[in-house]
C-alpha cells in the first residue's frame, strides 16, 4: 500500500506537535526580588500569568487591590519579532512591544511607549523551568543619557 505525501507530512505535523513540548513561558508567575542598577530594591507583589492565545502568547501582569488581583498590563505577542500591542488595566494602549524567541527557554523583547524612553530586554526561564529571569535595559534622557538595568526574578506559582 503506497502512502500519500499528504499522510507523511500529516504525520510529521503531528510527532512535531507531540515532541515539540510545551512552551516554557507558559504558567504564573510570582516576583521575588529585583534589582537596579546591581541594587536590590523593594519588590512590591506582582503576578505574571503567560497563557496560549492561538499562534500568540497573552501575557497579564497583576497586583493585589485589598486581597483580590487586579490586572495591570496585558499584551498578547507572537514570538516572531512583530509589534503588539501593550495596555493598561483600561484597555488603552500603552505602548508596543516585539519579542522573539532567542534560543531553548530564552526571549528578546523590546518595549516602547509614547513620553517614555525604549526598553530591551531578555527573559530567561531556567532549565528546571521553576525560575523566570527578566532583565531590561533602558537608556534615559536619549543618547548619552543616565543607563539603567533592571533584573527580575520570578518563581513558577
Amino acid at each position: 500500500m503506497k502512502q500519500t505525501p499528504l499522510l507523511c507530512a500529516a504525520a510529521l505535523f503531528l510527532a512535531a506537535t507531540v515532541y515539540a513540548g510545551p512552551e516554557p513561558l507558559i504558567g504564573t508567575w510570582r516576583l521575588d526580588s529585583q534589582e537596579v542598577n546591581g541594587q536590590k530594591s523593594n519588590a512590591e507583589p506582582l503576578t505574571l500569568k503567560v497563557t496560549p492565545a492561538g499562534d500568540r502568547l497573552a501575557f497579564a501582569f497583576s497586583v493585589p487591590v485589598n486581597d483580590v488581583y487586579f490586572v495591570s498590563m496585558t499584551y498578547t505577542v507572537k514570538l516572531d519579532g512583530g509589534e503588539a500591542d501593550v495596555k493598561n488595566s483600561k484597555g488603552d494602549k500603552v505602548g508596543t512591544i516585539q519579542m522573539t524567541a532567542g534560543g531553548p527557554s530564552q526571549y528578546k523583547l523590546v518595549l516602547k511607549g509614547p513620553n517614555r524612553p525604549d526598553s530591551s530586554g531578555k527573559l530567561t526561564v531556567s532549565p528546571d523551568g521553576k525560575t523566570l529571569t527578566s532583565e531590561t535595559d533602558t537608556v534615559q534622557g536619549g543618547q548619552g543619557g543616565r543607563s539603567m538595568h533592571s533584573k527580575q526574578l520570578f518563581s513558577r506559582y
